[in-house]
């Protein structure tokens, strides 16, 4: 049938799918083993959800459904490609994923205090940056006492290494 022939309100609005926070092309997506029991919540809990969809019509839970099928598609891809890495696995006194550490900030005397995690477990408010992010691939593989060049915008700071723990 010709879509012409099809009432306006029976069209459906296709399901936007946000998107997961991204991963550059050609790189393993590593995770911690907290990250690792969060994505396996987070499919336990998506799963749940669709169990329970409740709408006012069947559109409507179709689309809900379909919107939480995308989420668990796009999660199942992310465990798929996950490699988890342990602390014991690195080296301890050199920055690595998984790493806490607390860098200064050498201009202006600026202490800085966060761990290096996996892209989906990234969280600035929780004091967690990407292993991808520009300063956490600034200061890995440098020992404490060593500096570091970071690049924001025009400015090149550089950064010192005071701690680092797992």
């Amino acid at each position: 049938m010709s879509r012409g022939f099809v009432k306006e309100e029976d069209q459906e609005e296709p399901v936007i799918i946000p998107p997961r926070a991204a991963i550059p092309e050609g790189v393993t997506n590593y995770v911690t083993k907290y990250g690792m029991e969060e994505l396996k919540k987070e499919l336990k809990d998506l799963e749940n959800a669709r169990a329970n969809v409740t709408a006012e019509n069947d559109t409507e839970k179709r689309r809900e459904q379909s919107l939480i099928d995308g989420k668990i598609n796009l999660l199942m891809e992310r465990l798929n490609t996950a490699r988890l890495l342990t602390p014991q696995e690195l080296p301890k006194d050199e920055v690595r994923f998984g790493a806490y550490v607390e860098i200064e900030n050498i201009s202006n005397g600026q202490i800085q205090k966060f761990q290096i995690v996996g892209v989906d477990e990234a969280n600035i408010k929780n004091k967690k940056i990407a292993f991808v992010a520009p300063i956490a691939r600034a200061i890995t593989g440098k020992k404490v006492g060593e500096t570091a060049d970071f690049r924001l915008g025009d400015e090149l700071r550089k950064l010192k290494i005071i701690k680092i723990f797992y």
